[in-house]
C-alpha cells in the first residue's frame, strides 16, 4: 500500500511539473473545473445537515460550494454580488424577514415558466409555504420544504404541580384565550414561577393574530385592534409580574430553559449565587426552535417538555432557496432545488434524522403519525405542527414587515417599562414609519 501511495504521489509531481513547463492553466481547464462546481449561499447551517449536500455532489458527480453567511450581514453581503454578479451564487436562500423583498427584486429566476414549471408542485405544498415563495404577479422565486408554525414548549413537571395536568391538549385550552393565558400566568406566579421568560414572547401571537399587512396597497399604514392590543398585553405580563425578566436571547433566557435562574437577570452574565430565583414555565418557539434551541439549553430538563397551542396561530422563520436569475448552471442548480424541496427520498430522510417539519404533503402524509419525541415526553409534535401549519394565513407578510416590526417593538417597550403612555408611544410609532418609509401614509 505503501508502494503503491509512493508511486500514485511520484505520478501526480511529475504531472503537475509538465504542467508547469507547459504554462499555467489554460481557460479551458478552469472553465471545466467550474463547470463541476455548484455555488450555495445561505444564512444558516441547515444545509449542511444529514449529509445533503453529500448526498447531492455523489449523486451528480459535481461539488457544492457552500457559503453560510451570519443572518445579520446576510442581506447586505448577498445584494452586491447578485446585482454585479461576480461571484455570485447559483443557488441562494431567503429568510422571511427579507423574503418578500426579494422576490421581487428579480434575483431569483423565474420558477413558473419553462422547463421548471414549478406551478404544477403547488398541490404538494403547505399553502402559506408556497405562496409567500411567489412575487406580486404570482410567480414562483422560491420554494421553501419547510413549514414554521409554532407553539408554547411547556414543563411538564411544572403543569402538574401548578395546574393539575401535564397533557398538552389539556394545557392549550387554559392558555388558548388571553384571558386564560394570564390566568394560567397568575397560578404559576403564586408558585414562584414566571408563565414566560420576558414579554417579548407573547409578539408572534399578536401577529398570528393579524390578518391585515402593515401597509396595504394604497401605501397605507394599517393598524389594527390586535395591534393595538398588543401594547396592553405586554404591559399586562410586566404588570401582573408574570414573566423572569430575563430577554430574548441573553444568558438568562437561555439558562432559564434548564432550571432556576435569577429573577430579573437583564442582559448580565447568569448569576448561580443569587437567593432571588424563579423558574421559567414556557417558551413561545416555532418548529425550529425546539432542535436548535430548547434540545441545545435544556439539557437537565431534557423530557420534562411538550408542545401546545396559544391564544392563535403563529409562525416565525422559514428557510427559501431558489436559483440566480444569471446563474450559468441553471440546470444543475434547479436539481439541488428539486432535491431539496420536492424529492421524496431524500426528504423522507431528512425529516426523519432532523426533525424538521416539512412542507412537502407527500411526504409528512406518511410519516406524521409515526413521530415520538423523547425530548417531549414522546409527544408526536410533528402532528401538532403540522395541524397548526394549516391555520396559517401569510397574507399579512410583506416587504416592510422587518423594519416595521421593529420601530413598533421599540416603542411597546417604552410603553411597558412606563417611559410613555399609549398614546405617545403610539404617535412615535407613526413618526419612526414616516421617517423611514416617506412614501407610507400614516394615522
Amino acid at each position: 500500500m505503501k508502494k503503491l501511495l509512493s508511486i500514485m504521489t511520484t505520478f501526480t509531481l511529475t504531472a503537475g511539473l509538465f504542467a508547469g513547463c507547459s504554462g499555467s492553466e489554460t481557460k479551458s481547464d478552469k472553465a471545466n473545473k467550474d463547470d463541476k462546481v455548484l455555488k450555495v449561499w445561505s444564512f444558516t447551517d441547515e444545509l449542511k445537515k444529514e449529509n445533503a449536500i453529500k448526498t447531492f455532489e455523489e449523486k451528480h458527480g459535481v461539488k457544492v460550494e457552500l457559503t453560510i453567511v451570519p443572518i445579520a450581514d446576510y442581506p447586505t453581503k448577498l445584494k452586491p454580488v447578485l446585482e454585479s454578479g461576480v461571484g455570485a451564487p447559483d443557488v441562494f436562500t431567503g429568510e422571511i424577514a427579507f423574503l418578500k423583498q426579494w422576490t421581487e427584486r428579480d434575483y431569483w429566476e423565474n420558477l413558473s415558466k419553462e422547463p421548471y414549471n414549478v406551478d404544477e408542485w403547488e398541490k404538494d405544498y403547505t399553502p402559506y409555504v408556497f405562496n409567500l415563495g411567489k412575487d406580486a404577479k404570482g410567480n414562483v422565486k422560491a420554494v421553501s420544504w419547510q413549514t414554521t408554525p409554532g407553539g408554547i414548549f411547556y414543563r411538564r413537571s411544572i403543569a402538574k404541580q401548578v395546574l393539575g395536568t401535564d397533557d398538552p391538549a389539556k394545557v392549550g385550552e387554559m392558555m388558548s384565550t388571553w384571558d386564560g393565558l394570564f390566568a394560567v400566568g397568575e397560578k404559576l406566579k403564586q408558585q414562584n414561577y414566571r408563565l414566560f421568560p420576558d414579554e417579548g414572547s407573547i409578539r408572534w401571537f399578536a401577529r398570528g393574530a393579524d390578518s391585515q399587512p402593515w401597509v396595504n396597497e394604497k401605501n397605507e399604514l394599517i393598524m389594527t385592534e390586535a395591534k393595538l392590543n398588543y401594547f396592553d398585553q405586554a404591559k399586562t405580563l410586566r404588570d401582573k409580574d408574570y414573566t423572569a425578566f430575563a430577554p430574548e436571547w441573553s444568558p438568562s433566557w437561555f439558562a432559564a430553559m434548564d432550571g432556576p435562574v435569577a429573577y430579573n437577570g437583564g442582559w448580565e452574565e447568569v448569576k448561580k449565587d443569587t437567593k432571588d430565583k424563579t423558574e421559567v414555565f414556557a417558551y413561545a418557539l416555532p418548529t425550529w426552535g425546539l432542535h436548535s434551541v430548547l434540545k441545545a439549553n435544556a439539557k437537565k430538563t431534557a423530557g420534562d417538555w411538550a408542545v401546545t397551542s396559544g391564544p392563535n396561530p403563529y409562525f416565525w422563520g422559514g428557510t427559501w432557496l431558489g436559483i440566480y436569475k444569471n446563474s450559468k448552471k441553471k440546470d444543475l442548480a434547479f436539481e439541488f432545488v428539486k432535491m431539496m424541496t420536492h424529492d421524496e427520498e431524500f426528504l423522507t430522510k431528512w425529516a426523519k434524522q432532523t426533525g424538521d417539519v416539512l412542507s412537502y404533503t407527500p411526504v409528512t402524509s406518511k410519516i406524521k403519525d409515526n413521530f415520538s419525541e423523547p425530548f417531549l415526553g414522546g409527544q408526536n409534535n410533528y402532528t401538532f405542527f403540522l395541524n397548526e401549519s394549516e391555520k396559517i394565513d401569510a397574507k399579512a407578510v410583506t416587504k416592510y414587515d422587518q423594519e416595521i416590526d421593529t420601530l413598533f417593538g421599540a416603542q411597546v417597550t417604552e410603553y411597558v417599562e412606563g417611559k410613555k403612555t399609549k398614546e405617545k408611544a403610539l404617535q412615535d410609532f407613526y413618526k419612526a414609519v414616516k421617517n423611514a418609509y416617506p412614501n407610507i401614509k400614516t394615522p
